[in-house]
Parts: structure tokens; sequence; C-alpha cells
């Protein structure tokens, strides 16, 4: 069993910066693929950006290209999303998600709770 909990969501001028972090309990954390992903109201949660178990490899959804970085310290068990230049269209609930083999589509095995990002402009 993985427990996943994010922080660092809030609200944020257009332009500015977060910084999400996502704690993983339990065992095996550099086993498992981690992903970003949010859902905006009456929107499908969707990817945002993906990391491999090494962090070797990182999967960006083509909006967030440039200006989102995702990395990893598995010695930590934790995993961040530097978000930067925020847009009005990046709020959303941001979710963490884990899975052992695929995380850039759901279904995946494992969800933290969500954490709000708002984009004033």
């Amino acid at each position: 069993q993985v427990q996943l909990v994010e922080s660092g969501g809030g609200l944020v001028q257009a332009g500015g910066s977060l910084a999400l972090s996502c704690v993983a309990s339990g065992r095996s954390f550099s086993m498992y693929k981690m992903g970003w992903f949010r859902q905006a109201p009456g929107k499908e949660r969707s990817i945002v950006a993906a990391i491999s178990s090494t962090g070797d490899n990182t999967y960006y959804v083509d909006s967030v290209k440039g200006r989102f970085t995702i990395s990893r310290d598995n010695a930590k068990n934790t995993v961040y999303l530097q978000m930067n230049s925020l847009k009005s269209e990046d709020a959303a609930v941001y979710y963490c998600a884990a899975d052992r083999i695929r995380v850039v589509v759901t279904p995946v095995d494992y969800w933290g709770q969500g954490t709000q990002v708002t984009v004033s402009s």
C-alpha cells in the first residue's frame, strides 16, 4: 500500500510560480513511476507530467513544456512539480499518481488527495 500526500498548492498571479510536492509513504517508492495529473471544473482528469522510477526519463503534455519541471528524490520518497509562468488555464486540482507500469494514463495504482492551484489574472 502506498499513500500519497500533496502539498504546495495555493493562489498565484498569472506569470508566477508554484512548487508542488508529493510525499509517498510505504515501501518501494523507487519502483514506481510517478505522475502529476490535473482536473479543472467540468473537465476530465488528465496527465500533466510524468517521471520514470529512476528519474532518467520525463514526459510533459505539450501545454506545459518549457514551463513545468517534474523531478523526484527517491531518498526522500518525494516527487516535485515546479510550475513557472503560470497561466489561468493551469488552474485546477493537481493530483499526484503512482503506478508500477505506466502512469501517463488512468487507471493508476495510487492517487493523492489533490491540491488546489488557483491562478488569478
